[in-house]
């Protein structure tokens, strides 16, 4: 799910990185030799920032069991983050000369020397080595040989109400590895997972939405309700279509022909095939032909209880069916994760990378930054950066809790999306009139007031937030390269004097008021499992719009790849291919009527009305240019377009 790494459905929000430099990787390289004993590197980012001497509740026990990954290099570090942004800048020679995996790997990854190394190394010092990738050596033993091992001491540490294990000072590496080692993730056990951006409850659990509806933004007014903002409003859409959403963002004669799209996710639902199938038949979508979509699914499955396995179904479900209803005819392949872990879901990552299953890969999960620690970013960022060298773009979502306070206490940014080498998906909200005619968009942000008892007035109105677009400054990400002269000042020295990351780079359709209709099956009240559909929104919609929009575009130029795409994303800001997106759109305050189920299947137990009032995230706004609510705003329908090669 976007998973929180967190969900939207019909309505309320459940739901790191590196700075792009043509130099080392800033975190996590080995950068300074160690004071006493043997030389030694340091391990940058690996004593997480919650281990302070005031948190320090002792030594860990010495038999306690310890499991973690050696994460390699590779022959050329630098070589690599270099060639990335080379591949992937427009205005570079050696923009678009790809590499494929194994040339990738020939020229970047670790040599079998290094690896060999590095097993040594962990081995003598009492670890069992549990694995071994092109990207990492896994190992498990006791703490005693992982203190020996990494030239640190593991102590336990307070962080909110429970007590994790972290290392008391930065790990280090020997120094004779020669810089073998990128960085070490395992030595601290604080949670490190995702949540899906969706908010669908597990398939056990049915929803639906109830009505009034309008088929189109402003076909049904709720003319028996009280106005806001001094005139009648409309019901909330029934869920777009991607007839709708294709004439919206420009899709013109463009499938996605030819243009492989890859889906990351945790666990798989036991009937996408069957769902995505019946939901294309539903709504005039071209049929799957076979083969078109297929699944990349691990051996077994872990956490399923913790990660809350079932709910993710409905996260890959809302990926296929969206990506699918905007390009049609792309091939779509589907990769789960053995859990909602970072490691795991690294691992998927890696296997799109080290098998080149597509050029474009959509991720609606993610985290806040508070959570990331500087060697998940590095491990990250370094497979975004071989994704980029082979021509592979990553679109991850941006959140869907505004600027995090009211979910966190604390303004941040989500992660991965944060990071400099992906494209970060933002949110809208988006109006499609008759005729499937564009009318406008707001950055998506929600306050929610109910009907009184006596039917007169909206209580308290405009009422409480609830969800919203995630964005803002990054307080651990160098601002990248292209995103100077774009990003106002304001916002990139927000946490830095120097300039941040700014998220996100572009957005798409997400608030559920005025979201996407999907098909899924569900498990109803009388234990029947049935197909069934709903409306639903979230940057986890946004993020496979835009990776779909890009396999239009993709298309347009011939078929060949984009590849990391915000050098050329930012490279057209100003131009007429993004709708200017801002808050007040219309020069008046804009809202939609809403009534649900209060059981969230049928009225048995009577009916919620409320107004949704739209443009209202957080402390974050949508203004005229770039902002930290749609970036550099929405595609137009000459954005596929200027992608063709002229």
């Amino acid at each position: 799910m976007r998973s929180n790494r967190a969900a939207l459905r019909a309505g309320a929000s459940m739901a790191a990185t590196l700075p792009m430099i043509a130099g080392a990787l800033a975190l996590g390289i080995p950068a300074a030799h160690a004071a006493d004993g043997p030389a030694r590197d340091t391990l940058a980012g690996t004593k997480p920032a919650w281990a302070t001497t005031k948190a320090d509740k002792g030594s860990t026990a010495d038999s306690a069991q310890v499991t973690a990954r050696v994460y390699l290099a590779g022959r050329d570090a630098a070589g690599l983050a270099a060639y990335a942004k080379a591949v992937s800048d427009p205005a570079s020679p050696a923009y678009g000369k790809y590499l494929s995996a194994a040339q990738s790997q020939a020229r970047f990854g670790a040599t079998k020397a290094q690896v060999a190394a590095v097993r040594s190394w962990l081995t003598a010092a009492g670890l069992k080595v549990t694995g071994t990738t092109a990207h990492y050596v896994s190992v498990s033993g006791e703490v005693a040989a992982v203190e020996k091992a990494f030239g640190t001491q593991l102590h336990n540490y307070a962080k909110g109400s429970r007590t994790y294990r972290a290392p008391s000072k930065t790990a280090s590496a020997p120094a004779d590895l020669d810089g073998a080692v990128l960085t070490v993730t395992g030595l601290d056990n604080a949670p490190h997972k995702a949540a899906s951006k969706d908010q669908l409850p597990p398939p056990d659990a049915v929803f639906k939405n109830s009505g009034p509806f309008s088929s189109y933004y402003g076909s049904n007014t709720a003319s028996a309700l009280p106005s806001a903002y001094g005139k009648k409003i409309p019901y909330a859409v029934q869920g777009y279509t991607g007839k709708q959403l294709r004439a919206a963002y420009g899709a013109g004669r463009y499938t996605g022909k030819h243009v492989r799209i890859a889906i990351t996710d945790a666990y798989a639902s036991p009937t996408i095939a069957l769902d995505a199938a019946t939901y294309a038949k539903a709504h005039g979508d071209k049929f799957w032909k076979t083969g078109q979509l297929t699944q990349v699914l691990p051996s077994d499955y872990t956490k399923t209880e913790e990660c809350g396995a079932a709910g993710w179904y409905g996260e890959e479900t809302l990926d296929v069916e969206a990506v699918h209803a905007v390009a049609p005819a792309a091939d779509v392949t589907y990769v789960g994760a053995a859990s909602c872990y970072d490691d795991d879901l690294l691992d998927s990552l890696s296997k799109v990378v080290d098998n080149h299953l597509a050029d474009i890969v959509s991720n609606s999960w993610g985290d806040i930054e508070a959570n990331q620690t500087p060697d998940l970013a590095a491990a990250y960022d370094q497979v975004f950066q071989f994704g980029a060298v082979e021509g592979i773009g990553f679109y991850f979502s941006s959140g869907d809790n505004g600027d995090e306070v009211a979910n966190t206490g604390t303004k941040q940014v989500d992660t991965p999306a944060n990071s400099a080498w992906v494209t970060a998906v933002g949110g809208t909200s988006l109006a499609v009139g008759k005729g499937d005619k564009y009318l406008w968009e707001t950055g998506w942000g929600t306050d929610k007031a109910s009907l009184s008892a006596d039917g007169k007035s909206w209580t308290d109105f405009p009422g409480a937030y609830t969800s919203g677009a995630g964005g803002g400054t990054s307080r651990t990400v160098a601002e990248p390269y292209y995103q100077k002269g774009v990003v106002p000042k304001g916002l990139a020295t927000a946490n830095s004097a120097a300039g941040n990351r700014v998220v996100p780079d572009i957005s798409a359709i997400a608030d559920p008021n005025t979201g996407f209709k999907v098909g899924q099956t569900q498990t109803f009240p009388d234990g029947t499992e049935q197909y069934s559909e709903y409306r639903i929104g979230g940057t986890s919609l946004a993020a496979p719009v835009i990776a779909a929009v890009q396999a239009l575009a993709q298309e347009a130029r011939g078929g060949g790849a984009i590849g990391f795409a915000n050098p050329s994303i930012y490279s057209k800001y100003g131009s007429r291919v993004y709708h200017d997106v801002t808050d007040n759109p219309t020069g008046s305050g804009l809202a939609v009527a809403r009534v649900d189920f209060a059981n969230s299947y049928d009225a048995t137990d009577g009916l919620l009305t409320s107004v949704r009032s739209l443009g209202k995230d957080s402390s974050l706004s949508a203004v005229k240019g770039y902002d930290d609510v749609t970036g550099v705003g929405s595609p137009t329908d000459g954005y596929v377009e200027s992608y063709r090669r002229r």
